[in-house]
């Protein structure tokens, strides 16, 4: 059952309360479109979700169906259930005034993933400094044998998802990514669906 549904807008973010046992799908809805998600324990937001620790139990880069996600305690945090697409990124971090600056030579504001989670967190007592590696939901991260990354469009096409369950009650952010780089060119909205508890 939907217990909650939200719809960011592009180059938006929004906070979260999961808690254990319910389902968080995240949703492209027009296809193209990265979507940054971090969490932290509801009960001590010194523990945050490790793309460290989620790769190294993993020994992969390339998360999808059955894999677990572990805060940097090495307690699971989600379970992936389900991926329609199958690529995501948990190696790059949440796009931030300063990536605009330094890869893309932009002056002036520019929207990004870290000031949409720093501000929508900020309520929940999370600092910036605090927010980690994001588990970049669609992003298309390829390594080549140099070790260059090749960004390229998301596989993600319209409806494409990724459904986790949460292994302990959570403080979730959410953004509908504002880096062309990883969108293909274009910024496009992110649907969010809470489901109930198994």
């Amino acid at each position: 059952m939907i217990e909650q549904s939200i719809h960011l807008e592009p180059q938006t973010g929004v906070a979260l309360i999961v808690l254990k046992g319910q389902l968080l799908k995240i949703i492209d809805p027009a296809g193209e479109q990265v979507s940054d998600l971090t969490s932290f324990s509801h009960d001590d937001t010194s523990e945050w979700l490790s793309s460290g620790r989620t790769i190294d139990y993993a020994n992969t880069v390339y998360l999808t169906t059955g894999h677990v996600l572990y805060s940097n305690r090495s307690r699971p945090m989600w379970t992936v259930l389900d991926d329609t697409v199958g690529r995501h990124d948990f190696i790059l971090t949440p796009c931030s005034p300063e990536t605009f600056e330094i890869i893309y030579g932009t002056e002036g504001h520019h929207p990004s993933c870290f000031e949409n989670l720093c501000t929508s967190l900020a309520p929940h007592g999370i600092t910036p400094d605090a927010i980690p590696t994001t588990l970049n939901i669609f992003m298309n991260v390829a390594i080549q044998p140099n070790g260059e990354l090749i960004i390229g469009p998301p596989l993600s096409h319209a409806g494409g998802y990724l459904m986790l369950r949460a292994e302990m009650d959570l403080i979730v952010g959410v953004t509908a990514c504002s880096a062309e780089l990883s969108n293909n060119g274009t910024f496009k909205p992110i649907d969010l669906e809470l489901h109930s508890a198994e």
